[in-house]
C-alpha cells in the first residue's frame, strides 16, 4: 500500500476515525492491526519475519532488563549474561538482514573471484524476494536493544506496546528510524483528538505528496531516459539528469517522510523530522547532519561512539568515519556502487577535515572570514556538486555502468541541448517540465525557510483563511493535473523502500 495512492488516503481515514472512536485503553491494539495489515499488503507471508524479529528483540530486552540487577549482585556473571544476548540478539538480526539482502550478491561476488583464478564457480538459483522496509525495523528494534543495554530506558513489559513501536505504520516501511525514547513513549500516552494536529498533519500529507508525484516521479522520467540510454544522451544530458536525480530522491524520499509525519499526527503521535534543508548545507559533514537524519544518528550513536569515535586521535576518528560510511553504503544496497558512494562521502568529510586544520595553521584572517555572503554560497554550492557527483555512483546500476555514465558525460560538450528545445525530447513535453522547474522553485523557498529555523507548516496555519485555501486549493489543483498517476504513469512506489 503506497502512500501515494487513494487506497492509503482511504485507510489513514478509517484508521484515524476508529482510533478516536475507541476507548483509550484499546487504541495501541487497534494501531497494531492495523500496522501489521498494512505490511500484509506487500507480501503477507513476511508478517511472520516481522512478528519474529520482534518477539526475540522483545524477548532480548526483558533478559537484558532482568540482569541489571544481576549485573550489581553478581559483578562479571551478570554482565556477562547481558551482553552474551545482546550479541546474540544483534547477531540473530543481523542475519536475517544479510541472508535477504547480501546473501544472493555475495555468492555471485564469490563466483566472479573464482572464476578470475579458475577455482571453479557457485551456482545460486534461488531468488530471494527482500523484505520491504527489513533495514528499517531491524535497527529500530537493535536500537531498542542497545538502550536497554545501556541502561537509557527500561525494558517494555508489555508486548502489545513494543510490537506497535517496531511496527507502527506511518514510519514501517522507510523510516524515520525511530528512537524508544521517544515513539515507545508517546505509545503509552492517551492522545486526545486535537484539531490543530489534524490540520497540520493534513498540511504535510499534502505537502508530502506533492513532493512525490509533481517533482520526484515527473523529474523520475527524464533521469529514467538518460541513464538507461546514456550513449543517446552524453554530456550535458547526464550531467542535467543527475542534477534532477538529486532533487528526485530528494523529493522522493522527504515526501514520504513528510506523510509519515502528517499521517501520525493526525493521532497525536510525533515522529522525528528526517531532514532538515540537506542541500543549503555548506560542508558535507553538515549535509550529513541534515540528511537521513534517524539514520545518521543511528550510526553515530551506535557504530561510530562504540569504534571510539573521536576519542582515540584523528587518525583512528578518520578510519572510524570511513567503516561508518562504508557500512552506511552497503546498508543501502548490495552493491559495490553503493560501497563506494558511501565511501566518497566519507572521503568528503575528511578532506574537509584536513583543510579545516590547513586553514587553522595558517591563520590567515581573510582565509578564515566565513561570514560573508560570497563565501556561503560558494561552499554551499561546492558542497551541493559534490554531493550531486556522489549521486551519480547511487543511481547507477553497478559501479562499471557508473563509470561507463562519467566517461559518456565527460565525452561531449553538447552546450547547445539548453538552446535547441532539445530537453524537452526527454520524456516531459514543454509544459510539465517548466511546472517542474516551478515545484523545484518552491521546493528551495520552503527549504530555505527551514534552513532559517522556520516551522513552515506553523508559519503556514498563522497565515489568514484566505491565503491559507488558495495555497491548498492551488496544491491540490498542481497534485491533480501534474501529478505522475492513472492511465499514463503506474504508480511509482517509493525509491527507500527497497532499502
Amino acid at each position: 500500500m503506497l502512500f501515494n495512492t487513494v487506497q492509503y488516503l482511504i485507510f489513514l481515514l478509517i484508521v484515524v476515525l476508529i482510533y478516536y472512536i475507541l476507548p483509550k485503553k484499546v487504541r495501541y491494539v487497534w494501531l497494531l492491526c492495523a500496522s501489521y495489515y498494512f505490511y500484509m499488503q506487500w507480501n503477507k507471508v513476511y508478517i511472520l519475519l516481522l512478528a519474529f524479529c520482534t518477539l526475540i528483540t522483545y524477548l532480548g530486552g526483558l533478559y537484558i532488563e532482568r540482569y541489571k540487577t544481576g549485573y550489581k549482585e553478581n559483578g562479571s556473571r551478570g554482565n556477562g549474561n547481558r551482553k552474551l544476548c545482546l550479541v546474540l540478539c544483534i547477531v540473530l538480526n543481523l542475519g536475517i538482514l544479510f541472508f535477504y539482502k547480501y546473501f544472493s550478491w555475495g555468492v555471485s561476488t564469490l563466483s566472479r573471484i573464482f572464476s578470475v583464478f579458475h577455482v571453479g564457480e557457485i551456482t545460486w538459483d534461488m531468488s530471494i524476494l527482500l523484505p520491504v522496509g527489513i533495514s528499517f525495523y531491524i535497527l529500530q528494534s537493535l536500537g531498542y536493544l542497545i538502550d536497554v543495554y545501556r541502561g537509557d530506558i527500561y525494558a517494555e513489559k508489555n508486548f502489545i506496546h513494543y510490537a506497535l513501536f517496531v511496527s507502527f505504520f506511518p514510519q514501517l516501511v522507510a523510516g524515520p528510524i525511530e528512537r524508544s525514547k521517544n515513539l515507545l513513549v508517546q505509545l503509552h500516552e492517551a492522545h486526545k483528538f486535537q484539531y490543530e494536529n489534524v490540520k497540520k498533519g493534513a498540511i504535510l500529507i499534502l505537502y508530502g505528496l506533492f513532493l512525490k508525484v509533481v517533482i520526484a516521479d515527473r523529474a523520475a522520467i527524464v533521469v529514467n531516459t538518460v541513464y538507461e540510454d546514456s550513449a543517446s544522451y552524453p554530456g550535458f544530458y547526464i550531467l542535467i539528469a543527475t542534477v534532477l536525480f538529486s532533487i528526485q530522491i530528494y523529493c522522493d524520499f522527504y515526501g514520504y517522510s513528510t506523510i509519515a509525519r502528517g499521517s501520525a499526527l493526525v493521532m497525536g503521535i510525533r515522529l522525528m523530522d528526517n531532514f532538515d534543508a540537506p542541500y543549503y548545507a555548506r560542508s558535507v559533514r553538515e549535509f550529513w547532519r541534515r540528511w537521513h537524519i534517524s539514520l545518521s544518528g543511528w550510526f553515530r550513536d551506535y557504530l561510530y561512539i562504540p569504534l571510539g569515535g573521536s576519542r582515540k586521535g584523528t587518525v583512528r576518528k578518520e578510519y572510524n568515519r570511513m567503516v561508518v560510511f562504508a557500512v552506511s553504503g552497503l546498508w543501502h544496497g548490495a552493491s559495490l556502487s553503493f560501497l563506494f558512494w558511501g565511501m566518497l562521502n566519507g572521503m568528503g568529510q575528511v578532506v574537509e577535515d584536513l583543510a579545516e586544520k590547513i586553514k587553522r595553521r595558517i591563520g590567515n584572517p581573510q582565509i578564515q572570514k566565513a561570514a560573508c555572503f560570497s563565501r556561503k554560497l560558494c561552499q554551499t554550492l561546492c558542497t551541493f556538486g559534490f554531493v550531486t557527483f556522489a549521486w551519480m555512483f547511487f543511481r547507477a546500476s553497478g559501479l562499471k555502468d557508473a563509470l561507463l555514465i562519467l566517461r559518456d558525460m565527460c565525452g561531449c560538450m553538447n552546450w547547445t541541448i539548453f538552446f535547441d528545445g532539445s530537453l524537452y525530447e526527454l520524456g516531459v513535453a514543454r509544459q510539465p517540465m517548466n511546472m517542474l522547474l516551478l515545484a523545484i522553485v518552491v521546493l528551495f523557498v520552503v527549504d530555505y525557510l527551514k534552513y532559517k529555523g522556520h516551522d513552515v507548516a506553523e508559519l503556514f496555519l498563522k497565515q489568514d483563511w484566505w491565503f491559507r485555501t488558495v495555497v491548498i486549493m492551488t496544491m491540490v489543483f498542481v497534485i491533480l493535473l501534474y501529478g505522475c498517476y492513472g492511465t499514463l504513469y503506474d504508480t511509482t512506489q517509493f525509491i527507500y523502500f527497497q532499502f
